[in-house]
């Protein structure tokens, strides 16, 4: 079965953000670009086999997300009823764990509902 891939609000935001300082670190409008079309990429390697992703464990169980790498940052997804859900993009030098499960993680953008990335 092949996925559709779903973006949440948080991780469209997220995306955004990866751009800008992309942007700002090298001044490119096309390398800030490239950068968030390769973590795009990574994530749609998943659709085919999204269980092929890490496991994300928390003292020895599985906490039901799956993240991809690419160069510095993580994106965290989990599986849905036949689509994957991205639901942060992160530094992988930030405390993931803690902006993964923060109660509120993104104050003003409604957390339930996604849109889609892709058809």
């Amino acid at each position: 079965m092949i996925c559709k891939i779903r973006y949440t609000p948080q991780a469209q935001h997220d995306m955004d953000a990866v751009w800008d300082s992309v942007y700002e670190a090298f001044g490119d409008y096309d390398t800030a670009d490239r950068y968030v079309s390769g973590i795009l990429d990574e994530i749609a390697q998943k659709k085919e086999f999204p269980r092929s992703g890490i496991p994300l464990e928390y003292r020895g169980l599985f906490t039901g997300y799956y993240s991809v790498n690419y160069k510095a940052y993580k994106a965290f997804y989990r599986i849905r009823d036949g689509y994957i859900e991205v639901l942060r993009i992160i530094l992988m030098k930030q405390d993931y764990m803690q902006l993964l499960f923060a109660p509120d993680p993104l104050p003003g953008i409604p957390e339930p509902g996604c849109t889609f990335h892709e058809d």
